[in-house]
């Protein structure tokens, strides 16, 4: 099997040329890449990439995730976001590839307190969830087969992330505020890359006729619910435990409404998603997004 993975340098795509090697052959691509197109500004190339490989598998892991950079140039969040991930899924259909995407609880309203489910009423509040939206919507009036993982709230060991700056800010000030009215639940790049890599080897496992019930629209994020206030009072509770002789400052971690910090792009409240239907599809069990954060913080408390 040959799988054309784009976006790998980034937090998921660098996860997901390790679950994906025992699956095939893996060609990852970034927009720095010299030998085939992965970039995401030039649609029409990155076509011509697909054209070239004859991939079975096409997995998207590249986008505009800059949020509030979005708001000033949303040309470019559309172009990455929607023109060319509708171009490879024209690709994926000529070829007859299955395309893997990235989406986002940005595409709903983040209003209320129940998880959000796959088919519920989309109405995204910036344009990062517009894009993203339209983007979807692309991949879907392509007719190409397809599994869209909406998750949220996404971290990595790897480079820069919610709890670094959480931990280095405690070594550093008495007293931290953070958001306590935004809910949704940490979710690792390692298990977003690790389940998309289960649900692959299903669907491709399935005879042609049986593939369409198994593929389509998920919600992938860890099990359970935080706000960023419990996420950072989580993050430094088990560092204090992990590094007691480290020289912890911070005395309080105060909770405080999404107005206490402007920003250009208005973020949902309610970034719950559900996920029984990627469980069920799949015969998985998400873990509680405790148990990322806290090996994730072991690695990092480990090496540093």
């Amino acid at each position: 099997m040959k799988i054309l993975l784009l976006g790998k340098n980034g937090q998921v795509g660098w996860e997901l040329q390790r679950s994906l090697a025992p699956l095939g052959e893996v060609m990852a691509l970034d927009r720095h890449s010299t030998h085939a197109c992965g970039d995401l500004s030039r649609p029409e190339e990155l076509m011509h990439t697909v054209r070239n490989y004859k991939p079975d598998v096409i997995v998207n892991a590249a986008a505009h995730t800059a949020v509030d950079k979005a708001e000033a140039e949303p040309e470019m969040a559309r172009l990455l976001n929607a023109t060319a991930p509708a171009a490879l899924a024209e690709a994926a259909q000529q070829c007859g590839a299955l395309f893997v995407h990235y989406s986002t609880d940005y595409v709903f309203n983040g209003e209320g307190q129940v998880p959000w489910q796959e088919s519920d009423t989309t109405a995204p509040l910036n344009v990062y969830g517009q894009t993203k939206r339209e983007g979807e919507l692309a991949i879907l009036k392509s007719g190409c087969q397809h599994l869209i993982f909406r998750t949220s709230w996404v971290y990595a060991s790897r480079g820069a992330n919610f709890a670094k700056t959480m931990l280095r800010l405690a070594g550093e000030r008495e007293r931290l505020t953070v958001i306590d009215d935004q809910f949704g639940a940490p979710t690792g790049a390692d298990l977003i890359a690790d389940v998309t890599a289960q649900a692959l080897r299903q669907v491709l496992a399935l005879p042609a006729t049986e593939q369409l019930q198994h593929t389509g629209i998920f919600h992938l994020v860890a099990a359970g619910q935080t706000s960023w206030h419990g996420y950072a009072s989580h993050v430094i509770e088990i560092a204090k435990r992990l590094r007691p002789e480290s020289e912890w400052r911070v005395q309080e971690v105060a909770p405080v409404p999404s107005s206490a910090f402007v920003t250009a792009a208005q973020r949902p409240h309610n970034s719950r998603l559900a996920t029984a239907r990627l469980e069920a599809s799949f015969g998985l069990r998400m873990p509680t997004w405790q148990d990322g954060v806290e090996r994730m913080l072991a690695e990092i408390l480990s090496s540093s």
